[in-house]
């Protein structure tokens, strides 16, 4: 899930980014008009081969702390990145970035958008995510969302565009329709345009409200480059339960829309979080690389990530369990899960990153504790026993990868031993 200020959960959080030196700037014009007026950044950038903007991880662009994209375009090779996210203004059908940055005076974005182009690469825009105040719910019509969208595809000289479809948006059927109606009406007015339909994902494909959806676009008779699931939040355990959800959803798409599993491959995505997920689901390198290596043989369409922002370690490293907006809560080398991206994007296996070294001390001896010790890589059931920092411990809940004495009091510490 992707959350926006007005609800802010530890996995996608949105803060201010830098200040816009050589931005691509709008400023006011004659009557208050908003114009745009490029200081570095071209909105007439060259348009990148689909491959990159169909692996392009997401960035969370008014984070205080986000990386920077020069930096890692140079260390990784990846080259268009997923600007987070487009809502309304407020209660206007005005487009902004989370709500907060108008795009009408944006003085933010556009700076790394100008970085990114400066070193030969693009970006794609993302509409909506999880919470926050969406233009198809404001926007009176299609034709109205469409127009707003424009205004953003107009001000950057976008070449691509993301429909991130999530609560609560998704479960508002008007403003789907709106949302798909706008997609559809910019993919056919915008020659050339990119664009892909993200949304929610259960253990067995799209949840409810995203067949709906999927019912829509068949209705309207639109079809974007990719629909795309995301496997994360709902119960997921490591790379293969995903794979499952990702052939479940080549099911959907074959029965809503009458292609071929081969068809509905090329227009299906997978979108995963790095690391340790909102809900507690880790997702490590092996994991990316499952999902990564199914995605090659079946011809999917789309490989990316939330986000750029968390692929890094954290410092200092979290033993708590907790989740991150800045970095990933799993031991990693910085980019290691940006190197998947490239790596779908150039149709070439990925080389496994080498381990960095053990960024904290292992546990404490077990001393002459008779039980187990506890480990990382076990699943846990009420009843097991476990002997960890030299203490006895009694699971009291299903539970992975939960250290005693962590915070989510999955385990009852029997004492020393």
């Amino acid at each position: 899930m992707i959350p926006h200020p007005a609800t802010p959960r530890p996995g996608r959080s949105r803060y201010r980014l830098l200040a816009a030196t050589g931005a691509c700037l709008l400023a006011a014009g004659a009557g208050g008009t908003f114009v745009a007026a490029t200081a570095g950044a071209s909105t007439h950038a060259t348009a990148l081969g689909d491959n990159w903007y169909e692996s392009a991880p997401y960035y969370s662009t008014l984070d205080s702390s986000a990386p920077d994209l020069g930096q890692v375009m140079a260390a990784t090779g990846q080259k268009a990145f997923e600007m987070a996210f487009i809502l309304a203004d407020g209660s206007s059908c005005d487009p902004s970035w989370d709500g907060s940055d108008p795009v009408s005076s944006d003085t933010e974005v556009g700076a790394v958008i100008a970085e990114v182009r400066n070193d030969g690469g693009d970006v794609i825009a993302s509409a909506g995510g999880y919470n926050g105040t969406k233009l198809g719910q404001l926007c009176g019509s299609a034709a109205a969302t469409a127009a707003a969208y424009q205004q953003v595809i107009t001000a950057y000289g976008l070449h691509a565009m993301d429909f991130d479809l999530e609560e609560p948006e998704i479960e508002n059927s008007a403003a789907i329709a709106n949302e798909l109606g706008a997609a559809q009406i910019l993919q056919q007015e915008d020659t050339g345009l990119f664009v892909s339909v993200t949304m929610p994902s259960t253990t067995t494909g799209a949840n409810y409200f995203g067949q709906q959806l999927l019912d829509e676009a068949k209705t309207l008779g639109f079809t974007p480059d990719d629909y795309t699931i995301m496997p994360f939040d709902g119960g997921f355990s490591g790379g293969a339960s995903q794979v499952t959800a990702l052939q479940d959803f080549n099911g959907q798409l074959m029965s809503t829309f009458g292609w071929s599993s081969a068809q509905a491959y090329a227009h299906e995505g997978f979108s995963g979080m790095n690391g340790r997920s909102d809900t507690g689901e880790v997702f490590t390198q092996s994991d990316f690389q499952t999902v990564l290596s199914f995605a090659q043989s079946s011809g999917m369409s789309r490989f990316t990530f939330w986000s750029v922002n968390r692929d890094r370690e954290c410092s200092p490293p979290d033993n708590n369990g907790n989740t991150s907006s800045e970095c990933s809560s799993v031991t990693q080398n910085p980019w290691d899960f940006t190197a998947y991206t490239v790596a779908f994007a150039n149709g070439a296996p990925v080389t496994p990153p080498s381990s960095p070294p053990p960024s904290s001390p292992p546990p404490s001896s077990p001393g002459t504790c008779s039980a187990a010790a506890w480990s990382s890589t076990a699943t846990y059931t009420p009843g097991d026993v476990v002997s960890d920092s030299g203490h006895q411990w009694t699971a009291n809940q299903w539970n992975y990868d939960e250290a005693p004495g962590g915070a989510s009091g999955a385990w009852n510490d029997d004492g020393a031993c």
